[in-house]
């Protein structure tokens, strides 16, 4: 069974976003105080960077069937959403004290970190199915 392009390329990405964030976790977890509330933050930034990249895959597929104008308003106005939801994550843990706020902002720019690297993370992975 053949997989289309789309659905491999975010399995890709979201395993880069595991992976990176396990190398953070593993280094950066030494050096706070606080272990618990960074580990937490992390992991919290992490679950939102991967759906934040699933909502991110699923409206690209949507749009890619609709014509341009309509597409150019469902991407604009779920791009808005999905900022909001990352800005009310941060203020949540910012507001919640037993989470380390730079924490869950180093895990959802773990999305960025593994798209740099999801080229590599392909032919990991390629790799590995042989």
């Amino acid at each position: 069974m053949q997989m289309d392009a789309g659905k491999r390329t975010l399995i890709e990405l979201i395993a880069g976003i595991v992976f990176v964030s396990i190398l953070f976790q593993a280094s950066i977890v030494w050096f706070v105080e606080d272990k618990a509330g960074f580990s937490l933050g992390l992991w919290i930034g992490v679950a939102t960077a991967v759906l934040y990249a699933w909502h991110m895959w699923r409206t690209l597929d949507t749009a890619l069937d609709l014509p341009a104008d309509a597409a150019t308003k469902v991407i604009r106005l779920k791009s808005l959403l999905r900022y909001g939801i990352v800005i009310l994550v941060m203020v949540i843990a910012s507001v919640i004290s037993f989470i380390n706020p730079l924490a869950v902002f180093l895990g959802i720019m773990s999305l960025k970190v593994a798209a740099y690297f999801q080229p590599f993370t392909h032919k990991i992975i390629k790799q590995m199915r042989r």
